[in-house]
């Protein structure tokens, strides 16, 4: 027996294994697609309810998290018993989920339930895995390697809080010079700071559902009776984008200095679409350079195998003949 033979179970279980770590990914990514576009089609619809414009005050926006479910509460009851219990504490972690648009109250401990969760389960099914497949696996390297495989589950989380948050980022990113412009004409219509706040934050909603939530939230805030001031600073911290934070400022310095929002938000528009222009001109200017790696990888070997691939097979058989 070859040593390829001998081999030829460890290699089935490891495709095996390989194949059901891919199916269950599948399967949490269609569950969450199916999952956003029922809330995308649930704010739909309450958009067209006659009682829409009381909607956004219903629960907090950006809260999709919803109570009940005895998976939920598990993992939540996990998180509990590894949080320190100090809101200083975990106030970094609860606003890393807050930028991510996870302001459920049980987001902290579900989070920490799920580390603890993926960290068990990938450590358990590999010491299941080396028991069944890896006999004549040292018992020292067999421990490092559960406690590696462990500390990947554990960081799983984070590695996809960081993902969602970037991509929640994006989506804002590319919303914000529309509700820019639509502020800038509420504004110049007449309509006060708060009010064109709100008229945006619900204009937006179908097409930047993740913008218009953050506004809906600045707007509950000023309706709450926080200061303008501390709304707006709240806006930057939870969205942490530059743009954003520079429209904050702004309107801050307006407020207090009692300048004109109006002509200060036309300024600030002009300024901010000449800076995406030369954005644009940077990334076409980089273009090039990235293009590089690409063709000199994929596209010029198969050229070169196309256009003298022929006559080096040629030349090959002439000098084989003889």
């Amino acid at each position: 027996m070859t040593a390829l033979e001998s081999n030829i179970p460890l290699i089935l279980s490891g495709l095996a294994f390989l194949v059901v770590c891919l199916v269950f990914a599948g399967v949490f990514i269609h569950l969450s697609r199916v999952q956003e576009k029922k809330e995308r089609v649930k704010k739909i619809r309450a958009e067209e309810n006659q009682w829409s414009s009381m909607a956004p005050f219903s629960q907090e926006p950006g809260q999709t998290e919803k109570p009940g479910g005895i998976f939920t509460n598990f993992l939540a009851s996990m998180g509990m018993k590894i949080m320190s219990g100090k809101p200083e504490k975990d106030a970094g972690k609860r606003l890393k989920l807050v930028r991510a648009g996870l302001r459920g109250e049980n987001a902290l401990s579900i989070f920490w339930g799920a580390k603890i969760l993926l960290a068990a389960l990938l450590g358990l099914s590999f010491v299941v895995f080396a028991v069944l497949f890896l006999k004549t696996l040292n018992a020292l390297i067999l421990v490092y390697l559960v406690i590696l495989v462990a500390g990947l589950g554990w960081f799983f989380p984070d590695i996809w809080l960081r993902v969602r948050t970037g991509k929640r980022k994006t989506k804002i990113t590319r919303g914000f010079p529309d509700a820019l412009d639509l502020l800038v004409v509420c504004v110049e219509a007449g309509m006060g700071l708060d009010q064109s706040i709100h008229r945006v934050g619900e204009e937006i909603g179908l097409t930047h559902p993740e913008l218009a939530d953050e506004f809906k939230l600045l707007n509950l805030e000023l309706r709450a009776g926080k200061a303008r001031t501390s709304a707006l600073r709240n806006l930057a911290t939870r969205t942490d984008i530059d743009d954003v934070k520079s429209l904050s400022t702004l309107l801050i310095q307006t407020d207090r200095f009692g300048t004109s929002i109006a002509q200060a938000l036309r300024v600030y528009s002009d300024t901010f679409r000449t800076t995406r222009q030369q954005r644009a001109e940077e990334l076409a200017a980089k273009m090039g350079t990235k293009l590089i790696f690409p063709l000199a990888f994929c596209f010029f070997p198969s050229f070169f195998i196309m256009a003298i691939g022929s006559a080096l097979i040629q030349v090959f058989r002439v000098f084989m003949d003889k």
